[in-house]
């Protein structure tokens, strides 16, 4: 995975992530990488420092408890931001995300279920889907 800081040609900041840097090339000459703030498709990675691995341990992979709570933050954040600012959509997600895909229903953000067939349909078609991670457990109740 990859992360990109993005930019629309309005000026919105916002950063998505991708599985490799040909996937956001891909994406991006698809039309399908668009600004969450305006829609614009017009969009261009901006600079960013990159996260160069190195021979020597760092912190955080020397210590994977830390490692992991920081995952379950991240996964926590992402289904949120999901949650709060998406349209829920139930078992309905394949063809909502169908319709949405094709021109026949509005263009919005969804999420809700969809079968591994589903999915596989769906990625085979060129409709955008991804996952959403897992609820992961609270760390208040962890023990």
């Amino acid at each position: 995975m990859i992360r990109y800081a993005l930019q629309c040609d309005d000026g919105h900041g916002f950063e998505a992530w991708f599985g490799d840097s040909a996937a956001y090339d891909d994406q991006a000459a698809r039309g399908l990488v668009e600004c969450p703030h305006c829609g614009s498709r017009d969009v261009s990675k901006q600079i960013m420092a990159p996260a160069v691995a190195g021979t020597r341990k760092t912190a955080l992979s020397a210590d994977p408890a830390r490692m992991r709570t920081l995952m379950m933050q991240a996964a926590r954040e992402v289904r949120s931001h999901v949650e709060q600012n998406f349209d829920y959509v139930g078992d309905a997600f394949a063809r909502e995300a169908r319709d949405i895909h094709e021109g026949r229903t509005e263009k919005r953000e969804i999420y809700g279920e969809a079968t591994p067939a589903e999915v596989k349909k769906l990625k085979d078609d060129g409709v955008p889907c991804a996952a959403l991670p897992p609820l992961p457990p609270d760390p208040a109740k962890a023990h």
